[in-house]
């Protein structure tokens, strides 16, 4: 039998370079603190200039272990600038968490605009591509690197008055599964989670009928915390997640069919 050895000193995280979308409030800050605590570089992205500068700080007072950026996430060109401003400040990058999200409209399919299914699908699909696209050069250069993307339950079971933000999330789903194929056999591993309902300022995009909604599909009774949500992406973002790759791991009090 083969025996293998962990070396118990490698925390899988300490000084690892690891950008973090949508990181300026819930299950993103949320993130980003955990990541500090395990000695990670983090840079925290989002397009709140000042909540995300402020967040920096608050969880970096000294800001050598962080940087701020505010990002665009619909725009290619501050993508790409960003992710060479990373370079410039830390030297590499070696973690991706595409975290930021909205949830858009929350009304039947037959009132939705086509402006809002674009924005939607603008910045919870379109920018997991350009941002995974963004990093991968020098991912691939270091044969080295951690995509996480934070897909939803609903991405896989579809929550009715939420068509296009289900749809987008189902996007996400495929598209970790299948970058996760090409990119595995130079060191990069790309995850994606999927949570039901979690306690974030999120919530404050859909109506008390969809939130009491979704809670009741869940068989624990109760939202998940966004604490829990950074300790599984911690692992999938660590070098202890070895063996893990194009994976869709429900977080949702067992709400999850399949």
């Amino acid at each position: 039998m083969e025996m293998f050895m962990i070396d118990s000193s490698c925390n899988g995280l300490k000084n690892k370079v690891a950008i973090i979308t949508g990181s300026a409030r819930g299950i993103g800050a949320s993130i980003a603190e955990r990541f500090l605590s395990d000695g990670a570089k983090v840079v925290f992205i989002d397009i709140d200039e000042k909540m995300v500068n402020q967040t920096a700080k608050d969880l970096d007072a000294s800001g050598n272990q962080s940087l701020a950026v505010a990002v665009d996430l619909t725009c290619a060109t501050q993508i790409q600038a960003m992710a060479k401003k990373v370079i410039d400040h830390f030297g590499t990058i070696d973690i991706l968490v595409n975290n930021a999200g909205i949830v858009g409209p929350n009304r039947p399919l037959v009132e939705v605009l086509e402006e809002e299914w674009d924005q939607v699908m603008a910045i919870d699909l379109k920018a997991v591509f350009m941002c995974s696209k963004a990093v991968l050069p020098v991912m691939l250069k270091n044969r080295y690197g951690r995509i996480v993307n934070v897909a939803s339950i609903a991405g896989k079971e579809g929550n009715p008055n939420l068509v296009p933000y289900s749809s987008a999330k189902a996007g996400v789903i495929c598209l970790t599964k299948a970058l996760a194929k090409e990119v595995c056999q130079q060191g990069i591993y790309v995850n994606c989670i999927t949570p039901a309902v979690i306690e974030t300022p999120i919530l404050s995009q859909v109506t008390k009928e969809v939130a009491n909604y979704m809670v009741s599909k869940i068989p624990m009774g109760r939202m998940g915390r966004p604490k829990e949500v950074a300790a599984l992406v911690r692992f999938l973002a660590s070098d202890e997640c070895s063996f893990t790759n194009g994976a869709c791991i429900d977080i949702s009090g067992g709400r999850a069919t399949y």
